[in-house]
């Protein structure tokens, strides 16, 4: 058993019957009043997020979870069809299990977390930072550098990302999939 001491971020934790993935975790402390610990939670297999609050002490209920390596191959009626890069098995998953499905290009390596109680994928984590091609782009305005001004472009999965006015169709530019921001032009 677990108890509030133990709240980590990214820990993921059994409340009221569905799983929950630790965002944020704090601790309020006042003269009076027994300390609290709270959390922003973000559901895993639901679509939900919530705040939570305990007493300091109280027990809690984290889910053991593996990370495992699997590589994306298609995408078909089934779901998103993935093969574990250790044992080759496949498995198809639905898009509302992956954290960023428009940036899913054939051959990525991503990150399937696996509930080791019931052996099933509870999610999937692309890498943090990915890089991309730019498929099509408007020019950009010679001289128009004095803002930060940003354009549409649509990168080779389909996916529309906003960048630098300086970023031309053919380039390769590296993403962050939990924004889905442009973070720099890649060489």
């Amino acid at each position: 058993m677990a108890n509030t001491a133990d709240i980590s971020r990214g820990m993921i934790i059994k409340l009221d019957g569905s799983l929950y993935t630790v965002v944020e975790f704090g601790e309020n402390k006042t003269a009076r009043a027994a300390a609290k610990v709270w959390a922003k939670l973000k559901g895993v297999d639901n679509a939900r997020s919530i705040e939570k609050t305990w007493n300091s002490g109280d027990t809690i209920f984290p889910v053991r979870v593996e990370r495992k390596a699997y590589q994306f191959l298609y995408k078909d009626d089934t779901g998103y069809n993935f093969m574990d890069n250790e044992t080759f098995e496949q498995i198809a998953l639905q898009e509302q299990l992956i954290d960023a499905p428009q940036f899913l290009k054939d051959g990525q390596e991503v990150s399937v977390l696996v509930n080791t109680e019931t052996d099933q994928p509870m999610s999937v984590e692309l890498p943090d930072k990915i890089v991309m091609l730019v498929t099509y782009s408007e020019p950009g305005v010679k001289g128009d550098t004095a803002t930060r001004t940003l354009k549409p472009a649509t990168v080779e999965t389909g996916a529309t990302v906003n960048v630098p006015l300086f970023v031309n169709e053919g380039e390769l530019i590296r993403i962050n999939t939990k924004t889905g921001e442009y973070v720099e032009r890649v060489k």
